[in-house]
């Protein structure tokens, strides 16, 4: 670290000037990368996706339908077959589009109970984006021919609940969501710095940003990259990249009060600082190693975009940063009301209380998360519920006449068998009927290769890990039939999803706490720091989950602060991602305060002191930071899409809940009481890290003086 600060000073106008070609690249960049993006939902070796494919390349359809056509008459449906067929046959003509329904069959379960309203089932093409392209021409085409008929026809669908909420919320754009967290981490930075300082960070992000743009569109010129991706760059990595630069500018400004000259305190605050920003920038790459290693593409190429935010926030961080402080550091630190010369009183006096009460602080930090863990066990994954999409509308009001008449939220998630010849269908047809929570079965038309789809409605949604039972019952019903080729549709969809990620997870989650382990085993110098870290991280993240178990998925306040309900599960790619990134951006925390106590601990000897001066220097600044990427995120919930409210409100408690609950109670109660045992580290286990062994030596009385270099000596003589 300090030949690379070093380097840097020397050639700060070369380091500069890359730079700034890197930004203007970047907002090239920027404007290119979403054009580039890709919306591939597909899990390859999958049954759901598999049978999917073969449906596809039958029909030109998924098994999943895009569209439910409910059509209505005062005097009953029954004896209006003949112009609901009309109509399903106008919609028939779209291209690719199959449609079944009461028209088609004459089966009276595709009425209500009253007899007054009966729904179709109508499939289309798979859309690249979350959007269908046929919306429009159906819902015209719906109009225009029920019109003809005389018939009073409305649509519903998970599309046009989704719709039906966005109209109702309209979210601002990722450009002005990044301005309201980059306006949010400026109050911040006003107040820690109280200087024009405050801006410096803000430009470090800038440049980060753009610039992992700029790689962003190198890497879809070789692989698909995940339309997510854009979201996090621009939001997390505005708060990673002010984070980072928070920490080194607050010591190179320490260093300055001490007496250092300014490319002297230069290097000391990355060597120091900067070897802190290193080890959490890898920490968190590493922690998205969770999504490359699953076999999912959509969460693989967030895995490698994702890991492009820590990397490039680092790289500037340890480059662009101290060549800025370098050249215009003093002259930009004005007015400086704020002083570095000693660490914060209330943060001392807190690390001071910390230390003496430890068991009392240890025993409630343990409570409340256990508190906050206890909802995760009734955590589920699926798919977003219909109930939570939307509360009004137009597609809503279908859904609910649709309910009061007796036909349950199914219709939203059939099941399509695959049968390989019409000669197998009435077999298939029989077996799925007599399936206990089935509504009714129907066959589509055979397809030109005689693959024919038998389409199953259930009575409810299959969109979690319960209710996805159905789907099970009815495999195992048809499965040993002859001609079965496999099952589609969203409850396949989500078994798909547990299979692929989820099975596979806690080996996966295994290899990433033992990679940390060893990343931190090193950056500390112990055995018991980085083993508390990780533990205490996936405590914080179980504790997040359970949060938002019981936030959105059971409804407890959603509905009065977003006026989104209960969401019934979690969607099957959220968990991941937000164990993903919480694991790595909380550990930034525990590093940055565990980095300068161990700094402290080798100063003093004394671990009282250590978590002291710790807390002193570094409580005021993790608390700043963690307010930084919770406005981050703020402003990411601000989208009308559920699904990413979710991602934002776990991410931004997640942080909250780690930088104040954890890392300023738990983590300084425990440190205090594990002692000289928290430092030690045999020099059987240091050779191989290539560090410094670290053994066992006694405490240094707390009232010592902390710079007695006579008393260092004598502690680590004994020692």
């Amino acid at each position: 670290m300090t030949r690379t600060a070093t380097f840097v000073v020397r050639h700060r106008w070369w380091v500069i000037g890359f730079w700034l070609i890197a930004l203007v690249a970047g907002v090239g960049a920027a404007s290119a990368v979403p054009d580039r993006l890709t919306y591939d939902f597909s899990l390859p070796g999958q049954e759901g996706y598999e049978t999917s494919a073969k449906l596809g390349e039958a029909y030109g359809i998924t098994g999943e339908q895009s569209f439910v056509p409910v059509y209505a008459a005062a005097d009953g449906v029954r004896g209006h077959r003949a112009e609901i067929a009309e109509v399903d046959a106008a919609l028939a003509q779209l291209p690719g589009v199959q449609v079944v329904g009461y028209a088609e069959t004459g089966d009276e379960r595709f009425l209500s109970d009253d007899g007054r309203a009966a729904f179709s089932l109508l499939f289309t093409p798979t859309a690249e984006g979350f959007e269908d392209p046929l919306a429009g021409q159906v819902e015209q085409t719906l109009a225009r021919a029920a019109q003809e008929v005389g018939l009073e026809t409305s649509l519903t669908g998970y599309q046009q609940l989704s719709l039906d909420s966005a109209d109702d919320t309209e979210g601002p754009s990722v450009l002005a969501e990044t301005l309201i967290g980059a306006f949010g981490a400026l109050i911040v930075l006003l107040f820690v710095f109280a200087s024009f300082l405050a801006l410096v960070p803000l430009l470090i992000a800038a440049v980060a940003i753009l610039s992992t743009f700029l790689v962003v569109l190198g890497l879809t010129e070789v692989t698909d990259v995940s339309f997510v991706v854009q979201f996090l760059v621009a939001l997390i990595g505005l708060g990673v990249a002010i984070d980072y630069s928070l920490l080194v500018v607050s010591r190179w400004r320490e260093e300055r009060a001490h007496g250092a000259g300014n490319d002297e305190a230069v290097v000391t605050a990355v060597r120091t600082a900067g070897h802190a920003v290193l080890a959490s920038g890898v920490t968190v790459a590493i922690s998205l190693v969770a999504l490359i290693v699953v076999p999912v593409p959509m969460l693989r190429s967030m895995g490698f975009g994702g890991m492009l935010i820590p990397l490039m926030s680092t790289l500037v961080v340890l480059t662009l940063l101290p060549a800025l402080l370098s050249l215009a550091g003093p002259r930009v630190d004005w007015p400086r009301i704020r002083k570095e010369s000693r660490a914060s009183r209330a943060w001392t006096a807190w690390g001071r209380g910390v230390v003496r009460f430890r068991w009392v602080a240890a025993a409630v930090g343990a409570a409340v998360l256990g508190l906050a863990v206890a909802p995760v066990f009734g955590l589920q994954f699926g798919i977003t519920s219909s109930g939570s999409l939307s509360d009004s509308g137009p597609a809503y009001e279908t859904l609910s006449d649709l309910r009061d008449g007796g036909v349950g939220s199914g219709v939203l998630s059939p099941i399509t068998v695959a049968v390989a010849s019409p000669a197998d269908v009435p077999a298939t047809v029989a077996a799925a009927s007599a399936v206990a929570g089935v509504r009714v079965v129907a066959p589509l038309d055979p397809s030109p290769s005689g693959l024919t789809g038998v389409v199953v409605v259930p009575d409810q949604e299959t969109v979690d890990n319960t209710s996805v039972a159905l789907t099970d019952d009815v495999r195992d019903a048809v499965s040993a039939l002859p001609g079965y080729e496999g099952l589609a549709g969203a409850g396949p969809i989500v078994q798909d999803y547990q299979r692929a990620v989820y099975d596979r997870f806690p080996l996966v989650l295994t290899l990433i706490a033992l990679v940390t382990f060893v990343l931190l085993m090193r950056t500390f110098r112990s055995v018991l720091l980085p083993l508390k870290a990780v533990v205490l991280n996936l405590v914080s993240v179980a504790a997040v989950f359970g949060l938002a178990t019981f936030f959105w998925q059971e409804g407890h306040g959603s509905e009065a602060v977003f006026g989104v309900s209960e969401t019934g599960a979690m969607e099957f790619w959220l968990p991941v991602l937000i164990f993903a990134f919480l694991f790595g951006l909380s550990m930034d925390y525990e590093v940055f305060l565990l980095a300068r106590m161990r700094e402290e601990y080798d100063r003093t000897g004394s671990t009282r002191a250590a978590v002291e001066q710790g807390m002193g220097r570094t409580g005021r600044l993790i608390t700043s930071a963690a307010l930084i990427l919770f406005f981050s995120f703020a402003a990411l919930a601000s989208a009308p899409d559920t699904e990413i409210k979710v991602l934002a409100t776990s991410l931004g408690v997640g942080i909250l809940v780690d930088a104040t609950l954890v890392r300023s109670l738990l983590v300084p109660a425990l440190v205090s009481l594990f002692g000289k045992y928290n430092w030690w580290l045999p020099a059987w286990l240091a050779r191989p890290l290539r560090v410094e062994p670290s053994p066992l030596r006694p405490e240094v009385p707390a009232a010592s003086p902390a710079g007695d270099e006579g008393e260092r000596q004598r502690v680590e003589v004994v020692g």
